[in-house]
């Protein structure tokens, strides 16, 4: 089984990721950990990627769930996926797939990315919203409102997972 998180830069994809992994007992796959030096000198200059600059980066992160898949080892992904076609390029050819939205509201994102130490800054937010299309309901994609505590969102994730 994958797990893909998805959302925004500050959602908690990361946070989420590394508690659902420790829960599953599975490795976290995440999506920062695959940007180029390029990449991350491009965001900490506050100048948002294109598709050009995520396409390798998005490869790469789809070789590591295939490699997993490939090996029926289970594993939860911690990425973005701010498109559609990003989604399919990483879930492509993965059979047991479970994708998870992270929803929240502009405000209360940037709130908690002016709280962390992160190489994305906070001024790039509206870019992630601007290219951000949100799962349609044939991606059949479990929606989280991060409005919520994290304890309330893990909580959600556990039970609509059934990892009880």
């Amino acid at each position: 089984m994958v797990i893909l998180l998805m959302g925004v830069s500050g959602s908690g994809k990361t946070t989420l990721g590394r508690r659902l992994a420790a829960r599953l007992g599975c490795p976290l796959l995440e999506g920062d950990d695959f940007h180029s030096p390029a990449n991350i000198k491009k965001m900490s200059a506050g100048k948002p990627l294109t598709d050009k600059d995520r396409l390798p980066w998005l490869t790469e992160i789809s070789s590591a769930i295939q490699t997993k898949a490939n090996t029926n080892q289970a594993c939860i992904v911690a990425c973005s996926a701010l498109k559609r076609r990003y989604r399919k390029l990483l879930l492509s050819n993965i059979t047991q797939a479970k994708l998870i939205y992270l929803k929240g509201n502009k405000e209360s994102i940037a709130a908690r990315m002016n709280a962390r130490a992160h190489f994305m800054p906070p001024a790039l937010l509206q870019s992630q919203f601007d290219t951000l299309e949100p799962p349609t309901s044939r991606e059949n994609a479990l929606v989280v409102d991060i409005s919520q505590g994290i304890e309330e969102c893990m909580q959600y994730l556990i039970k609509e997972l059934k990892l009880t």
